[in-house]
């Protein structure tokens, strides 16, 4: 917990709890479904929990805010982020069932009013949001034409509306259609080796156009 402290100062005595809460709800759940791989359930709030969080320290987004997590699995980085920003609505999809079971339960037990989540396939999501986020779901040129549909051409935040995705390695490749993403290396927040190799690649709706 002190490392989720550490990098993240500002949260409150609630928030704090709802992060324990999730951490032993999700170990609890990954010992029936597997969730994640079971080497990585020991390093749950570095390699998940504060990974999915990266995408707070890129951004601070305003009250309202409507964000689609697409595939996402056990919860990551939807419901961290809905802990985070209590005022976001958060729309969490993933084709499999069980996983959106799960995803519903932890969040009913961590009181979570400001997440939604539906077992559909993106192809066949229609909400339209804000900013749709994923973490290491598909490569960028099959991920970008599945949501496009779901962003929302006007905004209100300070960067515009778009794509948001969690990512490692090298990129160079993957995102020679995308000239003007954003890449941002998460070593610029987080100080620990897990993160040296991993990054946030933003895609706004006008670089898209």
């Amino acid at each position: 917990m002190n490392l989720l402290q550490q990098y993240f100062n500002t949260l409150s005595y609630e928030q704090i709890e709802q992060y324990s809460q999730f951490n032993n709800l999700f170990k609890k759940w990954n010992s029936k479904i597997n969730l994640i791989s079971r080497k990585d359930i020991d390093f749950l709030y570095e390699k998940h929990i504060i990974h999915s969080l990266s995408i707070a320290k890129f951004y601070n987004f305003k009250a309202d805010t409507k964000i689609l997590d697409v595939g996402t699995g056990g919860g990551f980085p939807g419901i961290p982020l809905a802990i985070f920003f209590p005022k976001v609505k958060f729309y969490l999809i993933d084709s499999i069932g069980k996983k959106i079971n799960v995803v519903n339960e932890i969040s009913r037990s961590l009181g979570l009013k400001n997440i939604s989540s539906t077992n559909i396939r993106s192809e066949n999501y229609e909400q339209k949001v804000d900013f749709v986020v994923s973490r290491a779901v598909t490569k960028m040129e099959n991920f970008v034409p599945l949501v496009l549909k779901n962003i929302k051409e006007k905004g209100f935040n300070d960067i515009d509306n778009g794509i948001i995705c969690l990512k490692g390695g090298n990129l160079d490749k993957e995102l020679l259609s995308f000239p003007k993403a954003l890449k941002i290396n998460l070593s610029k927040y987080f100080d620990s080796e897990f993160f040296k190799t991993k990054k946030i690649i933003y895609l706004s709706l006008k670089s898209l156009s």
